[in-house]
């Protein structure tokens, strides 16, 4: 009865939008600074944690390292013919740095967020000059040309793909100059991403569930975001509806699976933050209930995942999937403080055993985790609904 109920819910909202995430007024919460002497303090805190402007010069010079470190580089493509073969940087002319594609694209994201936040960063007229060399007009057309590759339809889906979005939203609400030139430089490709999701969505029958690269639910949250930021009514659509086709009768998610030895995106927890954009309360309140309903208990707890060995590129996506899940309790204490705000000492647990180890020389973790770290504490700075 409850399914029949909520799917009568969903089909009456179909078209209507859902609940935001606008900034209000939370008059219990205070800020906290990462540093290391505190580190042990912000566990099993709900205060929201935030950067300081030390800290986000440090996690600055991560991308800022990376974006033109050509090799190692892990091109991930297939070639149909022998001119297909050449250096990453004449194929990705935009995005040829940080080991591979999806890590150029977010490190950009992570460079334009920290200046959004602090202006005033050490490197800022060295970050800015780099952003705009690397996203000139003829660069990107360079990426678009790639994409068009027949061989090249699938290169990125969706993870890339979630990414690039995210990098346009961030440059699109850049209130600076450079923020509007470079959205508008990169404004084909998004274009062109955004073509492939309201193709292929339809396409897909079942959705992907694994805690990597591929998870549906993770490339379906980052896009619906875009799609909302911008307007983009026909993406919104799609979304919601692959999210409502995919997850809406899921019962019982098997969270005690979890984790995989490689994953950086919790399956189940993925899943609830899309549905909980896609969603209206109502509806998302019956749908928690079956899928997940003990997070509602104050005294929920999930143990963060441990890295053994973080010069193993694998086994440190652990340390992403602490960031990752942090970012969807804070999502989720954002949006229904009053069911969900005691989810933010989980959150804070998470970014504290994994935010030491952002900085490090390891270049296995350092060309990604830093953009992690970043969007985790984004999510975790940002003020509750009323």
């Amino acid at each position: 009865m409850k399914k029949l109920l909520l799917a009568s819910v969903c089909l009456l909202i179909f078209s209507c939008k859902g609940n935001s995430e606008d900034p209000g007024k939370n008059p219990g919460s205070t800020d906290t600074l990462i540093t290391e002497d505190i580190l042990p303090n912000v566990l099993k805190s709900t205060d929201r944690i935030t950067l300081s402007i030390a800290e986000a010069n440090n996690l600055a010079a991560l991308p800022l390292g990376c974006l033109n470190t050509e090799y190692p580089n892990k091109l991930g493509q297939t070639l149909e013919n022998a001119e297909a073969m050449d250096e990453p940087h004449v194929l990705h002319p935009a995005f040829y740095g940080c080991f591979d594609w999806h890590s150029s694209v977010h490190a950009h994201w992570s460079l334009v967020s920290l200046l959004k936040q602090f202006p005033n960063l050490d490197k800022n007229e060295e970050i800015r000059e780099k952003l705009k060399t690397s996203l000139s007009q003829e660069n990107i057309q360079g990426e678009v040309e790639y994409f068009k590759r027949k061989e090249s339809m699938a290169y990125e889906r969706t993870y890339g793909w979630a990414w690039l979005l995210k990098l346009s939203q961030e440059l699109n609400s850049w209130e600076d100059p450079l923020g509007q030139e470079l959205a508008a430089n990169l404004q084909p490709l998004t274009d062109l991403i955004t073509t492939r999701y309201i193709e292929f969505l339809p396409k897909l029958n079942y959705p992907v569930r694994v805690g990597e690269h591929t998870n549906t639910a993770f490339g379906l949250s980052f896009a619906y975001d875009y799609a909302e930021a911008v307007g983009n009514q026909e993406l919104m659509e799609a979304v919601k509806k692959s999210a409502q086709n995919f997850f809406l009768n899921d019962d019982d998610c098997p969270v005690g699976w979890e984790p995989g030895g490689y994953d950086f995106i919790s399956p189940c927890l993925a899943e609830i933050d899309i549905m909980r954009r896609v969603l209206p309360k109502s509806a998302f309140n019956l749908w928690i209930e079956d899928f997940m309903p003990q997070l509602k208990n104050e005294d929920f707890e999930m143990e963060v995942g441990e890295v053994s060995d973080r010069t193993d590129g694998k086994l440190v996506h652990l340390d992403g999937l602490n960031f990752s899940r942090a970012w969807i309790f804070s999502g989720l204490a954002n949006q229904y403080p009053d069911k969900f705000g005691h989810l933010r000492n989980l959150a804070n647990e998470h970014i504290a055993y994994s935010f030491p180890n952002v900085s490090g020389d390891d270049y296995e973790g350092g060309h990604w985790l830093g953009t992690f770290a970043i969007y985790a504490l984004q999510k975790s700075g940002k003020q509750p609904v009323k």
